[in-house]
């Protein structure tokens, strides 16, 4: 049995006429987990943002390595505070600066001026900020009841424990982990190689960039929107252009694909038009489902494994729909996901945001709608959403003027104005 026979019979309910959005991730989720990317490679902070941990990062010391001030203030001991009056007096025994220890000893009765960062000194559990203080020679004082013992101390390891986990593998390198590395004095990140993923559209009536215009044909759009959504997720591209609607032609391409990529994306040819060759020469060289998937835009939809180097294994190919927004679409509903479980990522998908709608929605319960929209700000209430432009699947203009898509799920029906919804902002996805 073939690999996609095999998963189409493991799900329930399966069925490529009319697939759901949820099991279509499903189906990805269980036809790309055998062919995630194994090989391992170092490298340098710098050119690590964006890239997946191969292995867990283990702490070598303790971040913070001492127990520090949070403050700039005056550190004393503070069961000072457990007996005080409504005043606390202390005889000022020196200073404390970030970076050096202060080799000082205090006695009962004295506080040490310290500065952020600055190393606690023995004895002293407490830092009392010095906007709550007044200085009187060599001695401060301050109001008791302007905090509590422990305050303002921050502890060795609080942030990192020395020989513990800082990064787990499977983790997608943020800025902010690439400031934790460099925390603990590591120069180089331990990631798995960058995915390559070959990309081509089809079709006799597009157009590449430089030709002449001529009836009936239209420019090639999605090449750039899929180099740009690839590139935006750190992966290695193989652009391969614009092949023609002619079965050697595209038995070519794809051949030249999988060897070249671990993942392979075209966009036109899958639907059930005399004039597509598309899916025929899938077929003839690969394990291929062809799907009209419950959802708009995007409904044709296939994909499947063609043959390659048997050591590497398959190739995993995503046929999405042609019309501009359906790629787009398709793009973040399913293979964006598919191609960070290939990367070895193990990232939850980006929370959706919670909008309320400025208007009625229409909508049918069966089938999943992505539609454009504008969400804004609203002073102390939920952000609203607007529908942007036209919604229809070739309109690229209203994906410019949108800042996310509004996801009316499978059973969901039509929306009331004032309605909450659900919207997967572009800012995190692409």
């Amino acid at each position: 049995m073939s690999r996609i026979a095999e998963i189409a019979a493991a799900l329930a309910g399966y069925d490529p006429k009319a697939l759901s959005v949820d099991g279509v991730q499903a189906f990805l989720s269980h036809l790309v987990a055998p062919a995630v990317v194994r090989e391992r490679e170092s490298v340098a902070l710098f050119d690590a943002l964006g890239r997946v941990l191969s292995e867990d990062v283990i702490s070598p010391f303790n971040v913070p390595p001492h127990d520090n001030s949070a403050m700039d203030g005056f550190a004393f001991d503070g069961a000072q505070l457990e007996a005080a009056a409504a005043e606390i007096r202390l005889r000022i025994a020196g200073t404390a600066f970030a970076g050096a220890a202060w080799r000082g000893t205090l006695t009962g009765g004295e506080a040490l001026k310290i500065m952020t960062g600055a190393v606690m000194p023995a004895g002293c559990d407490t830092v009392v900020p010095q906007e709550f203080c007044t200085v009187d020679g060599d001695a401060v004082r301050f109001p008791a009841a302007a905090l509590r013992r422990g305050d303002n101390r921050r502890f060795a390891g609080e942030d990192l424990m020395q020989g513990r986990p800082a990064l787990r593998r499977g983790e997608r390198l943020t800025p902010a982990a690439l400031g934790l590395l460099a925390s603990l004095g590591l120069a180089q990140a331990p990631v798995s190689r960058r995915l390559r993923v070959a990309y081509f559209s089809t079709g006799d009536e597009i157009l590449s960039l430089g030709d002449a215009p001529r009836e009936g044909a239209v420019y090639d759009s999605n090449r750039y929107t899929v180099f740009g959504l690839l590139s935006r997720l750190g992966c290695e591209v193989v652009d391969l252009g614009m092949v023609r609607d002619d079965p050697a032609a595209l038995a070519a391409a794809l051949r030249d694909a999988a060897d070249r990529a671990d993942a392979i994306i075209t966009s036109g040819g899958v639907s059930v038009g005399e004039a597509d060759h598309t899916r025929a020469v899938m077929q003839q060289l690969g394990d291929m489902a062809f799907w009209r998937v419950a959802m708009r835009p995007g409904r044709p939809m296939a994909v499947g494994l063609i043959p390659r180097d048997a050591q590497a294994g398959p190739a995993v190919l995503f046929g999405l729909p042609g019309n501009p927004v359906a790629v787009m679409v398709t793009f973040l509903a399913f293979v964006r996901p598919a191609l960070l479980q290939l990367m070895g990522c193990h990232a939850a998908p980006p929370p959706m945001l919670r909008a309320r709608s400025v208007a009625a929605i229409r909508k049918k319960p069966g089938r999943t709608e992505y539609q454009r929209g504008r969400v804004t700000q609203v002073p102390g209430a939920l952000p609203e959403v607007r529908i942007a432009g036209n919604q229809g699947s070739g309109v690229l203009s209203s994906m410019v003027e949108g800042n996310g898509l509004v996801v009316l799920h499978h059973d969901q029906d039509s929306v009331a104005p004032g309605d909450e919804v659900d919207v997967m902002m572009f800012d995190g996805v692409m």
